[in-house]
């Protein structure tokens, strides 16, 4: 009886952990043991199942997203007929006409496509040709070959299946190719004269596969999966693998079905799950081809960590539970005080507990909260200096299209009295003019250039408005020395501004350009001054201060305000702070000074201030 008494005492001072981990082995490391490999089991069969079954749904709205975009594209023809004009040069038999009219009409129809399909919202477009009358007018973004009046297009001249809802024509069916080989299909469709019912001609618009690399652009990241498109014939229009683009899938008699999943064994011998949706609007195929085997990867790896870390777990809770007490409160302890320092605002802190208990857990994910807090105060700021660049771009990019008519206007009144010198310089200047809007994507360009730019502008206007304009430029820096650089079209705005609201009001408008260095009294350093004098009407005193008012403030990025003063001071500001810009002066009936203060830089600003010194 005592000898009983004494081995019961005895199991009862056997340690507390022992106890635990005995209990901690047979209850839980065992089942759980078998329950996760049964799971894993019966994961890896369901895996195939599910994605056969999730992913035709995936392919069938990825599907709908292409036929509306086709639809789009195939709806680009009709904005023909928002021109009078154009249709009037459709209907025009080029046999009454001399060649000089035929040119102008090429040049005017051409042009007019370059900007309604080319300068428009549709970035794929590569090219649109319109046969009309055997004339073919066209206007590419690249340079193309075999594609004219008597070669590829011939067989889809008169084409009754396009007047309606246009028809898409496949590389492999014309001789149209462009520089690089860039992948693309053709968009026909005629177009019908709606007053009398006669074809005016055939529209051919080439459309690159980059709308299907942004619609499948999240749809896959596994890199061994295969995404493709391809009509019933098995010639593939998309792949994922550019060099596939053109070819035939050497499966497709094989396949039993064009909508939903299968099981196929590759060449190699590797069993491969196949999704498949049609679109019955377009006849392509979407296929998705992944191996069997990469639907189980991390499902693999998942396992493996599991078993690593479970006997990781397993060792460390034996070596714990003698410390239990202890290891649950110091950490606690630590974890509160760092909570508070994260809820005054210092998140830079970082709790280096490595257990994996439940104490663990909550210390990662307090890092986890911790970091993901941080990066968001990141992410937001990143986020809008990135908004303050793009409204950068587009206030700096926009141009005034009434200049370009106007100075068109006087170019072909020029001609008509056979002014021919006029028409040359005219047009080099127009030229000059458009080259520097348009060639140069800094932010910045040298100072002379952006001279010589506001010179080009007001010689155009002085052609256009003779001895109602007068201007001089007085030029006090060294421009030959050293290369001094400029934000873009800040002089530009200003003038036509002046010449605007100058002329409106009076017969006669002179203005004075001054263009020198001062020292900054705010920061020592040498600032380029612009000052713009006009003699015209000035601007009263009330709307002045408002004018300032505006100045100041930033309500006016969110406008369209165009090129205006606004538009110029915004820029300036955003590229080299507030302590640069513009300034007013002027007395009503007198005329107007516009002053602008940019700092002397030698070197092109290709960020804005504020980012730069982000990245610094």
């Amino acid at each position: 009886m005592i000898s009983r008494i004494r081995e019961r005492l005895r199991f009862r001072n056997v340690r507390l952990s022992a106890k635990l981990i005995v209990t901690y082995l047979l209850l839980t490391v065992i089942p759980m043991s078998l329950l996760g490999y049964v799971s894993y089991v019966q994961y890896t069969k369901s895996i195939e199942e599910q994605i056969g079954e999730y992913m035709p749904r995936f392919l069938y709205q990825a599907n709908a997203n292409i036929e509306k975009h086709v639809s789009e594209l195939e709806a680009l023809p009709d904005l023909l007929f928002n021109s009078d004009d154009m249709i009037a040069i459709l209907r025009r038999d080029p046999a009454l006409q001399s060649r000089a009219e035929q040119n102008r009409d090429l040049f005017t129809l051409n042009s007019y496509m370059a900007r309604t399909y080319l300068g428009g919202g549709n970035p794929d477009v590569l090219g649109v040709f319109l046969l009309s009358k055997s004339r073919l007018f066209e206007s590419t973004r690249l340079r193309y070959s075999g594609f004219g009046r008597n070669e590829a297009i011939a067989p889809y001249r008169y084409d009754v299946d396009a007047r309606d809802k246009g028809k898409l024509i496949l590389p492999s069916e014309t001789g149209l190719r462009f520089e690089n080989n860039a992948p693309y299909v053709l968009v026909m469709k005629e177009i019908l004269d709606t007053d009398n019912r006669r074809v005016l001609g055939t529209m051919f618009i080439a459309v690159q596969m980059t709308f299907i690399d942004r619609i499948l652009r999240d749809f896959e990241t596994n890199d061994r999966a295969d995404l493709w498109v391809m009509n019933r014939k098995g010639e593939i229009v998309y792949h994922t693998d550019p060099e596939k683009i053109g070819t035939f899938d050497p499966n497709v008699a094989g396949y039993p079905i064009l909508s939903g999943s299968f099981r196929t064994n590759a060449a190699g011998g590797s069993a491969r799950l196949v999704s498949l949706s049609e679109s019955a609007q377009l006849g392509w195929v979407l296929v998705h081809s992944i191996p069997l085997k990469d639907l189980t990867e991390r499902a693999d790896l998942v396992r493996n960590v599991t078993i690593f870390v479970f006997v990781g777990i397993v060792l460390v809770t034996t070596v714990l539970s003698v410390l239990f007490s202890l290891s649950i409160t110091r950490p606690l302890k630590k974890l509160s005080r760092l909570m508070k320092n994260a809820e005054m605002g210092r998140f830079q802190v970082d709790h280096s507990l490595q257990s994996r208990d439940e104490v663990g857990s909550l210390a990662r994910s307090f890092n986890s909260m911790i970091t993901t807090t941080r990066e968001l105060i990141q992410t937001n700021y990143r986020i809008e200096i990135r908004q303050k660049e793009a409204e950068l771009y587009a206030l700096q990019s926009q141009i005034n299209p009434h200049f370009i008519y106007n100075t068109l206007e006087t170019i072909s009144m020029a001609v008509e009295e056979g002014e021919s010198e006029s028409v040359v310089d005219m047009v080099t200047l127009l030229g000059r003019m458009l080259r520097f809007s348009v060639g140069n994507k800094s932010k910045t360009v040298p100072l002379a250039e952006e001279i010589q730019h506001v010179r080009d502008y007001l010689t155009i206007q002085k052609f256009r408005f003779e001895e109602r304009l007068a201007f001089d430029i007085a030029l006090n820096v060294d421009l030959e020395g050293q290369t001094l650089y400029s934000p873009k079209f800040i002089l530009q705005p200003i003038v036509e501004n002046a010449i605007k609201h100058g002329l409106e009001r009076r017969g006669r408008l002179g203005i004075h350009i001054g263009i020198g260095k001062e020292i900054s009294a705010r920061s020592g350093k040498q600032d380029i001054v612009f000052r713009i004098r006009d003699d015209g009407p000035g601007i009263p005193a009330d709307r002045l201060a408002e004018l300032e008012h505006e100045l100041r403030s930033e309500s006016h990025l969110a406008k369209d305000s165009g090129l205006g003063l606004g538009n110029v001071n915004a820029r300036i500001v955003l590229l080299h702070g507030p302590e640069y810009g513009l300034q007013l002066h002027s007395i009503d009936g007198k005329g107007t000074e516009v002053i602008v203060r940019i700092p002397a830089i030698a070197r092109p600003v290709e960020t804005p201030r504020s980012d730069r010194e982000e990245g610094e």
